[in-house]
């Protein structure tokens, strides 16, 4: 009888080994298939921005001839952000007001042209960019950019006129992450990254989407849910002071909070992973050390401590833990009914998962590379301790 069940041990843990063995090659051919990944967020968070970065960084890069239609999204960035200055400029208080009275042949030029839908640009156009952006008025009502919605990449183009308005000019990658366009459609970039020998080696392709962040643009999100392996939710940190394009009610951060919520308790993705995004570091530092504090726009950080391990005197680290912990608590917070049409059905629960975050500039290469592989690593590991295999 010993025998027998000794024997029986044996068996059954055999077929256990060749179960599991069946399962990881089962999990690596679906492995090796397409992962799908979708960034949502609100409008102007990076998204897009992360999707050039992985062109860069896994896909050879942009060709001459890309380069050059980017080079007309710059220069119509540099229309974009001069019209926001001139229209603002009065309805500022104190109103920002032009030190050069002859400046205003340059407004009246310039307020003809319509940025979405030009394609030449003439000397005449970049000497009255020239112009206005030495115009210490204009100068100051970027500064005070808080204020109102202005394009993020405004200084940066304006201070580069003199090379881009050059016929030969071919923008660099640092100029092509820092252009904004505004995402109407669906993107998709498929790239590969290798898998680690540990995990099976080879190459694992991703499909990677992008899709428009402002409210009229996020009822198409819908469309690509089905089959999302992970979300990558990105915020921009460094809109607390800012507001909404489409609704100037509506602060940015917090619209980020709430859509956060809306994306995190969605019955459409409760088997996706969530990795958030903290982006625009680098803006939220420049803000905040410019003395701009989060304070009169959150009440309850004037009540915030960080936490013993990551106590600092500095302001800009307060800020950034404040704002990564309230998107955290909204991931560990019980899910409420919700009318939207991502939101959890009535009565169901959420399934028990870990916000993963990040600290990003997505305009920093070397940053998103080094981000990207954690997140990598980190699908791998889910795909595997799914069928049982823990290693971490």
């Amino acid at each position: 009888m010993f025998l027998f069940s000794c024997c029986s041990g044996i068996d059954r843990a055999a077929q256990k080994d060749k179960d599991l063995n069946m399962e990881i090659k089962k999990w690596h051919k679906e492995f090796s298939s397409a992962i799908k990944i979708l960034l949502l967020g609100a409008g102007e968070s990076g998204k897009t921005t992360i999707l050039k970065q992985m062109k860069i960084l896994h896909i050879n890069g942009f060709s001459d001839s890309e380069r050059m239609d980017k080079a007309t999204d710059m220069r119509r960035n540099i229309l974009q952000a001069l019209l926001e200055l001139i229209s603002i400029m009065p309805k500022l208080q104190p109103p920002a007001i032009l030190t050069n009275p002859e400046n205003q042949k340059g407004i009246d030029f310039l307020s003809t042209l319509d940025f979405e839908s030009i394609s030449e640009f003439s000397e005449e156009f970049y000497d009255y960019v020239s112009s206005l952006w030495s115009d210490s008025g204009i100068k100051d009502c970027l500064n005070r950019s808080h204020e109102y919605p202005l394009i993020d990449c405004a200084k940066y183009f304006l201070q580069k006129i003199d090379t881009i308005r050059k016929p030969d000019f071919i923008p660099s990658d640092q100029d092509i992450l820092q252009s904004r366009k505004r995402t109407p459609d669906i993107n998709k970039v498929e790239f590969s990254m290798k898998i680690p020998k540990q995990y099976g080696g080879g190459m694992q392709l991703f499909w990677m989407f992008d899709v428009g962040g402002q409210r009229g643009e996020r009822k198409k999100w819908i469309q690509v849910f089905e089959g999302i392996s992970a979300i990558l939710f990105l915020t921009s940190c460094s809109s607390f002071d800012t507001h909404l394009r489409e609704d100037i009610e509506t602060n940015t951060l917090k619209e980020s909070l709430e859509l956060f919520d809306q994306v995190w308790n969605s019955r459409f993705l409760q088997d996706s992973g969530i990795i958030l995004f903290l982006n625009k570091q680098d803006v939220l530092r420049e803000k905040v050390t410019s003395g701009i504090s989060i304070g009169p726009y959150f009440d309850d950080y004037e009540h915030y401590h960080l936490r013993d391990d990551e106590f600092s005197d500095d302001e800009y680290m307060k800020t950034r833990c404040f704002i990564r912990d309230k998107f955290l608590g909204i991931a560990t917070k019980k899910p409420e009914n919700r009318s939207s049409v991502w939101s959890m059905t009535e009565g169901s629960k959420s399934k028990n998962r870990t916000c993963y975050w990040h600290f990003t500039i997505a305009t920093d290469t070397t940053n998103v590379k080094r981000v990207f592989e954690d997140v990598h690593s980190m699908i791998v590991l889910g795909n595997l301790t799914d069928i049982g295999l823990n290693l971490a």
